[in-house]
């Protein structure tokens, strides 16, 4: 395969370091690599593949070069003004934020459920919500045989979603980054809240789900909570099918599909942890057993590293599907 240019906006961040780590982890096809960040990171260096490259300041003029793929991991300010002078440049944008994501016109996609949907794209490719991500994995296979009618999330979110901040404050017990201790503490308290007693990462959760999945009748309702705990998001999801089940048929849907490692012995205390996920990129599922509350209920419990498969990881495999796309363009060229 051809190698391409990229670049990562963001690059000193959590998120975007992480992405040079899992771009080295795959062997992506680079042939120049940029990065850039703030004005206060800007000058530093960072390694990759064993070569040395300076963080530069992002500025309008930096896409004023060949570049075929931006990654964005930067923030949603950054984004909204900088993802245009991109796309006007003809680069491919991957965006990490959530300012593009409930755009009609731009796709959001996680590889395993919707790769497809990338063809839509007009030069903007959203990440979703790093729980989302994580949900909707196994949501997926459900949904394609048995059909959903609603879905319940409660979440249990590590600080490292708030980046280096929240990690902060866990770490060495502050109450800057957030307004309550974090440590011996969980707050269901992410993101502002709205007129409607939601947080946005809970209508994150809501919406997304439905734009993915492409079906605006399913029921959704999320709360999430921030939790003491470094990296891993871990959800526990109620999912009302529309079709009868066997529970072992759903446990063998689950093991099949692409992305998801079913951990499930009840008997010899064997279910997915935060603390077992971590610097992993698949994500576990676990608890899988019927909501006997009502007919076609299902309850699972569902673990992912979120600065992995929740955010970088989901975004270079995006990336690779724009570089097969690539490919194949220049190859009927």
């Amino acid at each position: 395969m051809k190698k391409l240019n990229i670049a990562i906006i963001g690059a000193t961040g959590l998120v975007g370091s992480t992405m040079l780590k899992i771009l080295e982890e795959r062997n992506y096809p680079i042939n120049n690599l940029f990065l850039f960040s703030s004005k206060k990171s800007a000058g530093c260096i960072v390694k990759f593949k064993g070569k040395e490259y300076i963080v530069e300041e992002l500025e309008e003029e930096s896409f004023n070069r060949d570049i075929d793929i931006a990654l964005f991991a930067a923030g949603g300010t950054v984004s909204k003004k900088f993802a245009p002078y991109a796309v006007e440049k003809g680069i491919q944008v991957i965006d990490n934020s959530s300012v593009f994501r409930m755009d009609k016109d731009i796709p959001l996609i996680v590889p395993e459920v919707n790769p497809d949907d990338i063809k839509a794209n007009k030069g903007i490719i959203a990440n979703p919500n790093c729980s989302t991500i994580q949900s909707v994995l196994p949501l997926k296979p459900l949904y394609d045989k048995y059909g959903i009618k609603r879905v319940i999330y409660s979440t249990y979110q590590s600080v490292s979603g708030s980046g280096l901040g929240g990690l902060r404050d866990l770490e060495e017990g502050n109450i800057e980054f957030y307004p309550y201790p974090i440590q011996y503490n969980v707050f269901p308290h992410i993101d502002e809240f709205l007129e409607n007693g939601y947080t946005k990462e809970e209508m994150k959760m809501i919406e997304e789900t439905k734009k993915i999945l492409k079906d605006n009748n399913i029921r959704v309702t999320a709360t999430t909570v921030r939790v003491p705990v470094k990296y891993s998001h871990s959800v526990s999801i109620n999912i009302e099918l529309e079709k009868p089940f066997n529970l072992e048929e759903i446990k063998k849907d689950l093991k099949e599909f692409n992305g998801i490692v079913v951990m499930d012995d009840i008997k010899n205390n064997i279910f997915p942890m935060a603390i077992d996920v971590e610097g992993k990129d698949e994500v576990y599922v676990g608890r899988i057993r019927r909501d006997y509350s009502l007919d076609n209920g299902l309850n699972i419990w569902v673990v992912a590293d979120n600065i992995r498969k929740g955010a970088a990881t989901n975004a270079v495999q995006i990336a690779e599907l724009v570089a097969e796309k690539l490919y194949r363009r220049k190859e009927k060229c």
